[in-house]
């Protein structure tokens, strides 16, 4: 992997951890998949219970979205689900920037939400 793709697929996870935590909180897992600077895509790979969460679609919109925005070398963004069985195919860290990726949440099987009569 070349230098640029490299310094790109670290900025991009960064923003991940960062910008959505979302996914971590609700016991979800995030992964750069590829990078290609020359091109401009990008492959992010989301997993453990985005796989079956109810919001999953709005997530994968938004980091479409936000990826393109956010970095100038990007131009598209693929987002692919794994399912609870398959591992990120990318080696990374169980830890990014201090937020155990390890640690379960709410979510998994569309069931996170809240029926109308528990909305405050």
């Amino acid at each position: 992997m070349s230098d640029d793709a490299t310094e790109l697929r670290e900025r991009i996870e960064s923003w991940l951890s960062v910008q959505m935590p979302i996914i971590q909180m609700h016991g979800g897992e995030s992964a750069v998949k590829s990078v290609d600077p020359e091109s401009g895509r990008v492959a992010v790979e989301l997993g453990g219970t985005c796989a079956h969460c109810g919001i999953s679609p709005r997530t994968a919109e938004r980091v479409r979205e936000n990826l393109a925005e956010e970095f100038d070398d990007v131009t598209e963004v693929e987002v692919v689900f794994l399912d609870d069985t398959e591992a990120l195919g990318v080696d990374q860290a169980e830890s990014i920037m201090g937020i155990d990726r390890t640690q379960g949440g709410r979510g998994g099987e569309g069931k996170g939400h809240l029926p109308p009569e528990n909305y405050f």
